[in-house]
């Protein structure tokens, strides 16, 4: 079954991990986001329609992490064009608000907008 996107992604230049959420351990890489999904970059195939619990480890200005769960599902898995790596669609069950602030952060440190004076 072909699922078209509607939701515009972006891509993240630099990639953050993405950590099991129970074992803590990593699984891999954060390719892009949307609202409501993700890609993964790993090392191993993911298992397609299947559930995982993920955990996104956020630096925070003081230097301790801020987590993110998220629960999703896996929509597609193929070989990325790096050999020994695969890219793996998402969508995601009910992300936080941390998510889409995320995203949005994202959008804006990738847009190259200029900054706004503050008053």
């Amino acid at each position: 079954m072909v699922i078209e996107r509607l939701i515009q992604r972006h891509q993240l230049t630099f990639y953050l991990n993405v950590f099991n959420r129970f074992t803590d351990k990593p699984i891999g890489y954060l390719g892009n986001v949307s609202d409501g999904g993700l890609m993964l970059i790993s090392q191993l195939p993911m298992l397609v329609d299947a559930n995982f619990e993920f955990r996104l480890k956020l630096p925070d200005t003081d230097g301790c992490p801020q987590f993110i769960d998220l629960t999703a599902r896996c929509m597609w898995c193929h070989e990325d064009v790096t050999p020994h790596y695969y890219d793996s669609g998402f969508i995601l069950y009910q992300p936080p608000a941390e998510y889409a602030a995320l995203i949005t952060a994202l959008q804006r440190y990738f847009s190259f907008q200029p900054l706004q004076a503050s008053a």
